[in-house]
């Protein structure tokens, strides 16, 4: 479940980082609606999205049994 959530939120962060970061900032802040965040904040949300999407991807594999568990080669 946890895995699930992570990937979805990544791949938000990933596909529409301009409305992510403008709905965190009118969250986090009293008058969020007026503030503007610096050109760089958007490449780094895709890049966090994207770890989060590998991240939750590479734990599902592994819980799939895309790893070789039984120890043959």
């Amino acid at each position: 479940m946890l895995r699930a959530l992570l990937a979805a939120f990544g791949l938000v962060e990933l596909l529409f980082p301009d409305k992510l970061v403008a709905a965190m900032t009118r969250l986090a802040y009293e008058d969020g609606g007026e503030m503007t965040a610096k050109p760089w904040v958007t490449t780094a949300a895709r890049v966090e999205g994207a770890t989060l999407l590998l991240i939750a991807l590479v734990g599902l594999r592994g819980r799939c049994g895309g790893a070789d568990d039984d120890g043959d080669e």
